[in-house]
């Protein structure tokens, strides 16, 4: 009878001189087991292992490279142990969890070329939705991601069946009984629930994604928003207020398509603007939400801040948020807490077309009597580019670079005109930005990459406001911010000028106090957590 595919031998090795076990054959089979082991899992915690002990060690800080060597020793001590002892029903469960995480870990990794941690953990789970997209447009990474995987997990179970029959031998062809069986387990589970309880870290990728999937479910519901307490001047404010954030339009491609085609509009041109995040969902939370640049910390929790929403409510105006990206639920975390304060909301994508539908309904709003504050997701040219003209408009073969601007043009295409048609500009303020820019070269991510370029933070940002307003802003040179967009909006609302730009940022007629970008952990994850924020005079990632 042959051996199991996992490894659990029927039959023994060639004997010794004395009819038991050959110890040189037992020994042999047991080292090459042990190496195609930490092939595999040197192979699945490549990045970590690089990160905590190479770099640490090459940056001279021994003590923690050392301690992250220690961690990961003893996790793969445990699975190692597993891998022995377990019997093929157990091994195979345990093979499958590993492979679970491992693959989660190694597909992020290889896209966004940066490990996975409870913060980026979350914000995987908000992206899931772009999953599709990202599978198309990273199709070389992810193959090679599941390539390492495969050959991972071959290791693994060559390794069982190396190493497995040298201890059935030596233990008289015993597998772990029930007892053993648990006890196996529990110490194969225990770093993921002991390593965060008592600060070890980091913790290896077969194991990760369960004690981070525990910290999310386990998190505190978000906290109610803070109650807004100034006032506003409501004969000062202007009736319409629109907020257009676009996706993925870079300044470079803005200035270059779309600039020349609106000039008949005169929009008011801050120049290129540093988003407030590299990644989607960070900049709309900052946008949202408000950030004070002078105060915030990494302890910052801007799910408790008084939201756009709060003032413009407090300020008499309707509210409305339009998301031309999805057609269910919100993204970007909007928690129920800041939903509830938003009076209408609308998921309106609908094709190709979504943008320029989206710019007929906001020209009805425009003209329609009553205060209204508009914030507006357009569709815009996420990756992958080609889904967002008609096929054949190209080329077959077109580079990234050219895919992407006829993406933009295509979408944008008769948009601003359609927005504005007819309409009484003389008290209405419309910005227009976009959440990141995109760093368009062979072989890297666009955006939301784990070492940031500038060119993801590069954006547009215009403004179509009533002529006595848009003379004053457009004085002072220097560059701006998206942070600058709140506190400017607040004193269109009616709102003290000086409150506002105190309590957030410069109003736009100013360069930005000082430049504030965010990574995916925005928000904790859980309590006392820490957020991912970065601050300083000097454009992000320069």
């Amino acid at each position: 009878m042959a051996d199991s595919p996992f490894g659990t031998p029927d039959g023994g090795p060639s004997n010794g001189p004395d009819g038991g076990p050959d110890s040189k054959w037992l020994i042999t089979r047991f080292v090459a087991g042990f190496l195609l082991f930490s092939a595999a899992y040197a192979l699945i915690n490549q990045l970590p292992l690089t990160q905590s002990i190479l770099y640490r060690a090459a940056a001279f800080d021994y003590t923690n490279a050392a301690l992250a060597g220690l961690s990961f020793a003893l996790q793969a001590l445990l699975l190692f142990i597993a891998t022995l002892w377990l019997s093929n029903r157990w091994f195979v469960l345990a093979l499958v969890l590993v492979i679970l995480s491992a693959g989660i870990n190694m597909i992020y990794g290889q896209i966004v070329g940066d490990t996975l941690d409870l913060q980026k953990a979350g914000w995987l789970v908000t992206e899931a939705r772009q999953a599709f997209n990202a599978a198309g447009e990273f199709a070389s990474p992810l193959a090679l991601a599941v390539g390492k995987l495969l050959l991972a997990a071959a290791l693994l179970i060559a390794a069982r069946r190396l190493s497995h029959k040298p201890v059935h031998q030596l233990t008289g062809g015993r597998v772990a009984g029930k007892k053993s069986t648990t006890a196996i387990m529990l110490l194969l589970t225990a770093p993921s629930f002991l390593w965060p309880v008592l600060g070890l870290h980091p913790l290896a990728v077969e194991r990760n994604i369960y004690s981070y999937a525990i910290a999310i479910l386990s998190a505190d519901p978000a906290p109610p928003r803070a109650v807004v307490t100034a006032t506003s001047e409501s004969d000062m404010a202007i009736d319409k207020i629109i907020w257009l954030v676009d996706e993925s339009v870079s300044y470079e491609a803005f200035n270059e398509i779309i600039a020349p085609q609106i000039t008949r509009h005169t929009p008011l041109d801050f120049g290129e603007a540093a988003s407030m995040g590299h990644c989607s969902t960070p900049s709309n939370v900052a946008l949202r939400s408000g950030v004070n640049v002078r105060t915030v910390t990494d302890t910052t929790d801007l799910r408790r801040t008084s939201s756009i929403w709060g003032y413009a409510a407090k300020a008499g105006y309707a509210t409305t948020m339009i998301d031309g990206q999805v057609s269910g639920p919100p993204q970007n975390l909007l928690l129920p807490p800041e939903r509830a304060l938003i009076g209408t909301y609308q998921s309106a994508a609908n094709g190709m077309k979504t943008d320029f539908a989206i710019a007929r309904s906001l020209n009805a709003n425009l003209k329609a009597d009553g205060k209204q504050f508009v914030y507006t997701i357009l569709r815009g040219v996420h990756f992958q580019y080609r889904d967002h003209y008609p096929q054949g408009a190209m080329p077959e073969g077109s580079s990234m670079m050219e895919q992407y601007r006829k993406a933009i043009s295509y979408s944008k295409q008769g948009f601003f005109d359609a927005l504005l048609d007819g309409v009484d500009r003389s008290k209405v303020a419309i910005f227009y930005t976009s959440d990141h820019g995109q760093n368009i070269e062979d072989g890297v991510t666009p955006h939301c990459s784990g070492s940031p370029v500038a060119a993801e933070f590069s954006v547009p940002l215009i403004g179509f406001l009533p002529p006595d307003i848009q003379q004053s802003y457009a004085s002072a040179p220097g560059e701006r911010s998206h942070s600058q967009l709140f506190p400017t909006t607040l004193a269109l609302m009616g709102y003290d000028p000086i409150y506002a730009a105190d309590n957030y940022d410069n109003l736009l007629m100013a360069p930005t106090a000082r430049y504030v970008w965010f990574g995916r952990g925005i928000v904790p994850v859980e309590a006392g957590g820490r957020i991912d924020v970065s601050g300083g005079d000097r454009f992000p990632a320069q």
